[in-house]
């Protein structure tokens, strides 16, 4: 068991995760105590302590008359006692971080700052400020800094072709899967037991639509993603109207991406492609996680390997140029060679983009609720080095990153796709520079604000986010409530 105690609640959250990705396994208490001396107290198994006094951090930071708030000295204060803390437990483990004290999980969105500040500059030079920033800031490694900062200058380039000012993106969720696989914490439910319910969350969703079409007349979207959930578990009468309703409510005649999250291999059917095929979607994604039947098996996933293949296979045969696939490194029980098997059976296929998620055991997964402990092994760390490799065999490169809590060996989620066939909307999750107006149970509506405010604590912000209710039955019967959330903010 390890300790902590912070003398303000602002240093848990950084500390928490500072620990827990040194001490992925261990069980953690956490407590705030006004009243103590030392800014942060820790306790590890074995009795190792360490406690920083206010002074002592102070001093670390240097001359904190260069800050201008007393909120800024004290982001300076936190952000040194962050660093403080993981010089001694990479001290007391003997271990690195890849990404160092970077417990966000955006950092290619601190890369694209830096590489903005540094816009005069050639690109070569920006990027090696950059990287070096990353080292000496937040002890990140050397190919991780590199890795940030090569996407943080693809992102800037494919985000370029956005409408900032009159553009926006738009979200449709549908939140059934076939089964619900053991490591997700999406919301989701198993088809099977919504069955009387689809055809009025449909319902409420196309209201939903309809009503931001109506809102966001006089802007167009730069991009459209489907995602879910699985959203071929709709059929395809329901599919259709879904993709209806968004051509007859929005103008497309600006979109750079139209993406389908099919997803599941044994959700998707001819007849359902045929039906987005009368669209103009641009992008699907056929995810397999991995190619291991005892995996799938072992986490839940209803389908086949060879399911798999056919249902690539049935979607180039029909013309879709762009598909991409995702993979997991470290589902349980998988070493590897089991990696290097998938990957082999992934070349073969030959996809337009490959995403690679290192496995995070979220507490709303079922394996959360298990409590079970993460295998760390080194192997992880093969894992992702030969995805990267099996990438670059087949002309992807790196074009989107972002990590999430607890994710195994604090390692980073990586998507992989032929230049010209990079997936924008993932960026734009990930780089928030531009609305995202989502429609759907648990969907989350982004609006970037032109002119920005200040929140009851003083703090300044550009973007509110307007949250869909999660709970499909609350979704249906709250669906005018969804709606007048978002309308209190738009085009502000």
């Amino acid at each position: 068991m390890i300790e902590i105690s912070s003398k303000k609640n602002k240093y848990t959250y950084n500390v928490y995760h500072l620990v827990k990705a040194f001490f992925p396994n261990e069980e953690i208490i956490q407590s705030v105590d006004e009243k103590q001396e030392s800014l942060v107290a820790l306790k590890l198994p074995g009795g190792s302590c360490f406690s920083i006094a206010p002074e002592e951090a102070k001093e670390s930071v240097g001359d904190l008359s260069e800050f201008e708030t007393e909120e800024a000295k004290e982001q300076a204060i936190k952000k040194e006692l962050t660093r403080l803390l993981y010089r001694y437990l990479e001290q007391q483990t003997g271990t690195a971080l890849a990404w160092g004290t970077l417990t966000g999980v955006r950092p290619t969105k601190l890369a694209m700052t830096k590489l903005e500040q540094c816009d005069s500059m050639e690109q070569a030079d920006a990027a090696r400020i950059a990287a070096g920033w990353f080292q000496d800031e937040f002890f990140v490694s050397k190919e991780k800094a590199q890795l940030a900062c090569e996407i943080a200058m693809r992102e800037k380039k494919l985000l370029s072709k956005l409408d900032y000012k009159d553009g926006f993106s738009l979200y449709a969720g549908i939140p059934f899967c076939p089964s619900v696989c053991s490591y997700c914490s999406f919301s989701s439910s198993p088809i099977a037991e919504w069955k009387d319910k689809v055809e009025s969350y449909l319902s409420a969703l196309l209201k939903e639509i309809r009503a931001i079409g109506k809102m966001a007349q006089g802007h167009r979207p730069d991009s459209v993603y489907i995602g879910g959930g699985t959203p071929t578990t709709l059929e395809a009468g329901q599919l259709d109207r879904l993709l209806r309703t968004i051509v007859d409510n929005f103008d497309l005649s600006n979109i750079l991406e139209f993406t389908v999250e099919a997803g599941r291999p044994d959700s998707i059917t001819e007849e359902k492609l045929a039906v987005i095929r009368k669209y103009p979607v641009t992008r699907i994604s056929i995810n397999p996680q991995t190619m291991q039947q005892k995996t799938l098996d072992l986490v839940g996933r209803k389908h086949t390997v060879s399911q798999t293949k056919d249902a690539f296979y049935m979607a180039r045969k029909m013309g879709f140029e762009n598909i991409n696939m995702d993979l997991i490194a470290g589902l349980p029980g998988e070493d590897a060679a089991d990696m290097e098997d998938t990957l082999r059976q992934v070349e073969e296929l030959h996809p337009d983009s490959l995403t690679v998620h290192a496995l995070a055991i979220k507490r709303a997964a079922k394996y959360g609720q298990e409590r079970r402990k993460q295998d760390l092994h080194s192997e992880i760390s093969q894992m992702v080095e030969s995805a990267a490799g099996c990438a670059e065999r087949i002309g992807l490169k790196p074009y989107y990153l972002y990590r999430q809590k607890n994710i195994a060996g604090n390692f980073e989620n990586v998507g992989y796709a032929e230049l010209d066939k990079a997936g924008i909307y993932n960026i734009l999750i990930m780089e928030e520079k531009q609305t995202i107006l989502a429609a759907g149970a648990g969907a989350s509506t982004k609006i970037l604000l032109k002119d920005p405010i200040r929140t009851e604590s003083g703090k300044e912000i550009n973007l509110v986010r307007c949250e869909n209710v999660k709970n499909i039955t609350e979704y249906i019967s709250r669906i005018d409530e969804m709606i007048e959330r978002k309308g209190e903010w738009l085009w502000r």
